[in-house]
C-alpha cells in the first residue's frame, strides 16, 4: 500500500497539550488529572539484506544503532517530564525477514506472569536478552515507563501439537517496562500482517498494566486495531482508558491512513491512544500521534527523512464527544432537518411571509444516478455530490447511507457519497459497512476512491446510515492530512450519524467505518 505525499506537518488539534496546566488549580490537582506521554516515530536502520542469515553479533550491532537513537529520545523526553514513552513496531530489528533470517535478531522472552525480572539489574539471568537489558536500562535512565517492540523466541517441545518444525515459536512482541526497569508485561501480536517470520500465539494475549500516574493501559499492535481480539475485548472487558500502540502502518487513503484510524479508534471508544509508527516515507509509512477523544497531537510527514518525537499532556480520565442524550443540537436548523428526514415528517421553514414545507421524500426525487468505483479495493456504490445543498442516499446490500449537506461556496472539485456492505478481501479479510463522503481524484467518476490529500471543498453536513453493528469508527480528514473532530456522533432512530459544521480546511474524507466482527 502506498502513502500519499504531503508537506511536512506537525499538527495540534485543539489547545496545545502542554498549555493545559495553566489554571488556578493546584499543582497536585493538575498532576492527578493529567500525565505526560511521548511517542517516537522512528526511522529505523534496516538490514541491507534481510533475507541473508547473519550472526547474532552482527544483528546486535545493527540493533544497537536503533537503540542508541531510542536512548537519545528517552533522554530528550525525560527533560520534558515524560512519564511514559512508546516506540514503534519493527523499530529495533526492521522487517522483510524470513523465519530463518530473523532468528539472530530474536531475544529470549520469559513470561512476566511467571518470572519477576529486572533485566538491567539482573543482566545474566537469561541468555540472548541483550535488547531487553538495554530497554530496561533506558527505562531506569529516563525514569519513565517504556513500551517497545522486538522479536522474541520461545523454545517448544515435540509434545506441543502447535510447535513449529524448527522447535521454537517466534513472536512479534511488545514489552512494557516500569520506571524502575522491571519487565511489567509482554504482548505477542495476534493479527499478523503478512509476517512469515513470526507465529501467532495459540491464544490471544489480553494484556493490561497499571501505571500509578494514569491507571489502566491496554496493549496491542498495528493490524490488531481492525479486529475484535484483542483490541475491542480489552476495552470492553478490562475498563481500559489508555492504549499503547506500536505500529508499522503503510498509509492507504482515503479510509486507512495511520493517523486517521488511530484517531477514529480513540473517538469511537472514548480512550486515549498513544500511537508510535515507524518512519519510512518511501514505503508509505508515517503517521504517529497522541490521541484523545477530543484532541490529537500528531505527526505525518512524507518528505522529511528524520524521525520525530511527540510529547503531550494527557487527561487521566478521557472525555468523549457529546451524544444524542446530552446535546441541544436539535435547536440547530440543519439538525432539525436531519431529525425530520429520519422520522419521515415534512421539513418546514418559516420566512417573513409564510411557512414552506417539503416532504422528506422529495429531497431525493431528482437524485443523481448511482455509479460504481473501486475504493480501498472494494466495489463501492456512489452518487456524485452536486450543488450547494441537498440530501442524498446511496445503498449497498442492507446498508443505506445518507448525506444532508450545505456548502458555503462551491469548488470545481468532484465529491461523492459512497456505500459498501460486504467482505473486504485484499490485504486482510474482514466484513465492513462503510458510508463515506470523499473527494475524488479528478473530474471523472472513475477517480472517486483514489488517494487524495489536498482539497478545497467545505461542507456543513450530517452523514448517517442504518448500520448493523455497534462498532463504528469515524474517519475524518481535511486538506493536508489534517485530523478533524466531529461535532457530534450518536444513534437516532436506528441510524448512526456524524455531524460537523465549520471544517478547518477542505474536506478529504468523512466516513463511518463499521466493523461486523462476527461475520469475518
Amino acid at each position: 500500500m502506498s502513502g500519499a505525499r504531503t508537506a511536512p506537518a506537525l499538527f495540534f488539534l485543539g489547545c496545545s497539550a502542554l498549555a493545559l496546566g495553566v489554571s488556578s488549580t493546584s499543582q497536585e490537582q493538575r498532576e492527578a488529572e493529567y500525565y505526560v506521554a511521548a511517542v517516537y516515530e522512528h526511522r529505523s536502520v534496516l538490514s541491507p539484506n534481510p533475507l541473508e542469515l547473519i550472526s547474532r553479533q552482527q544483528a546486535l550491532e545493527l540493533m544497537k544503532q536503533n537503540l542508541d537513537v531510542y536512548e537519545q529520545q528517552v533522554m530528550a523526553a525525560a527533560q520534558k517530564g515524560v512519564q511514559i514513552i512508546v516506540f514503534p513496531e519493527d523499530g529495533i530489528h526492521g522487517f522483510n525477514f524470513t523465519r530463518t533470517s530473523i532468528y539472530p535478531f530474536l531475544d529470549f522472552m520469559p513470561s512476566p506472569k511467571l518470572v519477576r525480572w529486572n533485566p538491567c539489574l539482573e543482566p545474566f539471568r537469561f541468555n540472548d536478552t541483550e535488547v531487553l537489558r538495554r530497554l530496561s536500562c533506558l527505562a531506569i535512565k529516563g525514569g519513565m515507563f517504556l513500551v517497545a517492540n522486538l522479536g522474541t523466541k520461545q523454545p517448544c517441545l515435540d509434545s506441543d501439537p502447535g510447535c513449529p518444525q524448527d522447535g521454537r515459536y517466534q513472536f512479534n512482541t511488545n514489552v512494557v517496562f516500569s520506571d524502575n526497569g522491571t519487565l511489567v508485561d509482554r504482548y505477542r501480536k495476534h493479527n499478523l500482517y503478512f509476517e512469515a517470520a513470526f507465529d501467532s500465539p495459540a491464544t490471544v494475549d489480553l494484556v493490561t498494566f497499571d501505571a500509578p500516574f494514569a491507571g489502566k493501559f491496554g496493549v496491542f499492535t498495528c493490524f490488531d486495531i481492525l479486529f475484535f481480539d484483542p483490541a475491542v475485548r480489552l476495552l470492553r472487558d478490562f475498563e481500559v482508558k489508555h492504549v499503547v500502540y506500536p505500529t508499522a502502518w503503510m498509509n492507504q487513503l482515503p479510509l486507512l491512513a495511520a493517523v486517521e484510524i488511530q484517531k477514529a479508534f480513540a473517538t469511537a471508544f472514548g480512550v486515549n491512544v498513544l500511537a508510535a509508527n515507524i518512519h519510512h516515507p518511501t514505503l508509505g509509512m508515517t503517521g504517529s500521534g497522541i490521541h484523545t477523544p477530543l484532541k490529537s497531537f500528531w505527526y505525518h510527514d512524507m518528505d522529511d527523512p528524520k524521525g520525530h518525537l511527540i510529547i503531550a499532556q494527557v487527561a487521566t480520565d478521557p472525555q468523549g464527544l457529546p451524544g444524542t442524550e446530552n446535546t441541544t443540537s436539535e435547536m440547530d436548523g440543519s439538525h432539525r432537518k436531519f431529525l425530520k428526514i429520519l422520522s419521515g415528517e415534512p421539513s418546514c421553514e418559516k420566512d417573513a411571509q409564510e411557512v414552506h414545507c417539503d416532504e422528506a421524500a422529495k429531497w431525493t426525487v431528482n437524485a443523481p444516478p448511482t455509479f460504481h468505483s473501486e475504493m480501498m479495493y472494494d466495489n463501492f456504490t456512489l452518487v456524485p455530490v452536486w450543488g450547494k445543498e441537498g440530501h442524498l442516499q446511496v445503498c449497498s446490500n442492507s446498508l443505506c447511507c445518507h448525506l444532508l449537506y450545505e456548502r458555503p461556496t462551491l469548488s470545481k472539485e468532484l465529491y461523492a457519497l459512497g456505500a459498501f456492505d460486504g467482505l473486504h478481501t485484499v490485504h486482510g479479510t474482514y466484513y465492513i459497512q462503510v458510508c463515506a463522503l470523499v473527494k475524488c481524484g479528478g473530474p471523472g467518476l472513475d477517480t472517486c476512491g483514489h488517494e487524495v490529500t489536498e482539497a478545497e471543498g467545505v461542507f456543513d453536513f450530517h452523514l448517517w446510515g442504518n448500520f448493523s453493528t455497534l462498532y463504528i469508527f469515524p474517519l475524518f480528514l481535511s486538506s493536508g492530512m489534517t485530523l478533524e473532530t466531529p461535532d457530534q456522533l450518536g444513534w437516532e432512530n436506528d441510524h448512526y450519524f456524524l455531524r460537523k459544521r465549520g471544517l478547518s480546511s477542505g474536506l478529504v474524507t468523512a466516513a463511518l467505518y463499521g466493523r461486523l466482527y462476527e461475520r469475518t
